[in-house]
């Protein structure tokens, strides 16, 4: 075997060195390279393909369901984003700033936009005159600039990432209410029927949740590694950034009020949470829904043979083709069928074709499945009706497993000791009665850096829309007799308690 060969395998354990292994995953399979500026990366093809897969299922869905897509500065002037404080006091550490354009010092700071409801809202608020354009609803696709002193990681936590933030004004709270959760299903949707992720979905303590906001909710992935993904987030604003920016409407009685935003965003961590969930120690493994190539043709030939069986694998990749099949019939010359076998499985193609002379002389093709190697056999003439159905059975494979795992890993504890130590020994989320104090969740994350990540919500997020859409808030699940596994005061609530990404 060549050094060449020998570089594109996985040589780190997904296992034993999951941080390792996930960087060689991300670079050898052709998804991202680092830049020369410490916690930024350079998104290839192959990457950026994956994020226009996720773009085209949500941008579909938004449009579905009244928003348009707009875009706004990447910069922010500095008076701007001080208009809500808790923004400035929520973002200030993070916040890069422009000082200067050119040769010339600027009048003013601006800064490289942390997130947009400060540039977005003093539009919102020209836009915004009657009830009669309520709600209105816009969403961009850009990037923004987060500062971060931690340790960086490819898609999950990196200084620039990609985004779409949707932002909305509607004419009363219960219309804001049912956007946020419209927006979390939406979310919820894209990891369980695209991704193949299954997620919990709840909502973020009070000291934790969106600067300015009144409420923030979440879907929450599970990594093989025990640690949890915030997969994306969506925030009930109330009125604070309509107050702030003046966004008033004249109601049918002539009256002036004041709208009640939302705000919304998914960014590329999503395609961290991707790769960590379903690669293994052979490389990339991708979900059908998104991978850039869905079936890949090798064909096995000797000189005497290899006429009829790369035209007979040309004939299938056409057909695929026809059907919609994103299909690649590799017939380089120069590299083995073994050497072509490792590379597709390291980028992640989840169905292979094998079709040697057998295949030819039988009229059949051998089916290859990519995340357990599973092989079958099918008649030639019924490949390309049967092919959905691999593409499925991978695709049920990949989520039946991230399901068996999350539900292997959620545990209940009552006291602290236990939420340390089930933490501590099996990673994951652990469920425990919680006073509603932050005091209670800084001890754990003091002792082992686990925090709370979500509160579950009364009722699903579909149903909690529709009950507060006639005026009726959903209450939090009864913890009367509880005590509070951290303090032993009374619980009010649950937590679910997991180290996260």
């Amino acid at each position: 075997m060549s050094d060449d060969d020998q570089e594109l395998g996985i040589t780190e354990s997904k296992e034993h060195s999951p941080g390792d292994w996930y960087a060689e995953v991300v670079q050898k399979a052709g998804l991202a390279d680092y830049a020369p500026m410490g916690g930024f990366i350079v998104t290839r093809p192959r990457g950026y393909a994956l994020w226009e897969a996720i773009q085209d299922n949500l941008d579909g869905w938004f449009k579905d369901t009244g928003v348009e897509n707009a875009y706004f500065p990447m910069f922010i002037p500095k008076d701007y984003l001080e208009r809500e404080k808790d923004i400035v006091e929520g973002f200030d550490p993070e916040v890069a700033w422009v000082t200067q354009g050119g040769h010339d010092d600027l009048d003013q700071r601006l800064a490289v936009r942390p997130t947009s409801e400060s540039i977005i809202a003093p539009y919102l608020s020209q836009w915004v005159r009657s009830h009669r354009d309520l709600p209105l609803r816009v969403n961009q696709w850009n990037s923004v600039v987060r500062w971060e002193a931690t340790e960086t990681k490819p898609f999950f936590r990196t200084k620039e990432f990609l985004w779409q933030e949707g932002h909305t004004a509607h004419a009363t709270d219960e219309a804001a209410w049912a956007e946020t959760t419209l927006r979390l299903d939406q979310y919820h949707r894209l990891y369980e029927d695209v991704l193949g992720i299954p997620v919990l979905r709840g909502r973020k303590p009070d000291h934790d949740k969106f600067p300015g906001a009144d409420t923030t909710m979440s879907v929450e992935a599970l990594m093989p590694d025990g640690k949890s993904v915030q997969g994306g987030t969506s925030h009930h604003l109330g009125q604070s950034f309509a107050d702030a920016f003046d966004i008033t409407f004249a109601d049918e009685d002539e009256a002036e009020r004041t709208a009640y935003t939302t705000s919304w965003g998914l960014s590329w961590r999503a395609i961290g949470a991707l790769v960590m969930s379903h690669s293994d120690d052979q490389g990339l493994v991708l979900p059908p829904t998104v991978a850039p190539k869905q079936v890949v043709i090798v064909p096995i030939w000797q000189e005497d043979t290899k006429d009829d069986v790369e035209q007979y694998g040309a004939e299938i990749a056409a057909e695929l083709e026809a059907q919609g099949v994103r299909v690649h019939f590799d017939d380089r010359d120069g590299r083995n069928p073994g050497f072509k076998f490792n590379e597709w499985e390291l980028n992640g193609v989840p169905v292979r074709f094998e079709i040697g002379p057998n295949e030819v002389e039988d009229d059949e093709v051998t089916v290859v499945h990519r995340p357990d190697g599973e092989s079958t056999v099918e008649d030639r003439a019924a490949i390309a009706d049967r092919v959905h159905d691999h593409l499925d059975e991978v695709y049920d494979k990949l989520y039946d497993a991230a399901a068996d795992r999350l539900a292997e890993n959620v545990r209940e504890a009552d006291n602290r000791a236990d939420i340390l130590g089930t933490i501590g020994q099996h990673g994951g989320y652990v469920k425990a009665p919680w006073c509603g104090d932050q005091d209670c969740e800084a001890e754990i994350k003091d002792q082992i850096a686990a925090e709370i990540v979500m509160v579950p919500l009364g009722e699903d997020s579909a149903a909690r829309a529709a009950s507060e859409l006639e005026g009726e808030r959903v209450p939090e699940p009864d913890h009367d007799g509880e005590d509070c596994a951290i303090c032993g005061d009374e619980a009010t609530r649950t937590a679910y308690f997991a180290k996260s990404y």
